[in-house]
């Protein structure tokens, strides 16, 4: 996986018609989440299911149908390191860090 500034985003669109999220990576990488498989997998210690499962997720859920339609409501930037969320249902309490994201790919994943 890249590190440093290759795993910062130079560019990151929202459709919420299309139903992902799209990353262009400094790297030249692009990264394509489907957003019901980007909000189940928030990163928050609540969704995560306590601190224990904190680091675990299931990235089946970028690959399979949608069990409903998500839409972001608003996204913004935390300092350098991560996106802030908020969905359609209200939560908005997950970070997803570049680093997390990066790891989260779809078009990197191995099934």
């Amino acid at each position: 996986m890249p590190e440093g500034d290759a795993i910062k985003p130079v560019s990151i669109e929202v459709s919420n018609s299309e139903q992902v999220l799209e990353i262009d990576w400094a790297d030249g990488h692009k990264s394509v989440y489907p957003l019901f498989g980007l909000r189940k997998n928030c990163p928050c210690v609540m969704c995560r299911g306590g601190h224990n499962e904190m680091g675990t997720y299931e990235m089946d859920l970028f690959f399979l149908k949608p069990v409903r339609r998500v839409e972001i409501k608003n996204i913004e930037t935390v300092g350098n390191h991560a996106l802030k969320i908020t969905w359609d249902d209200g939560h908005n309490t997950g970070m997803y860090r570049w680093d997390l994201l990066r790891a989260m790919c779809p078009q990197s994943y191995q099934k």
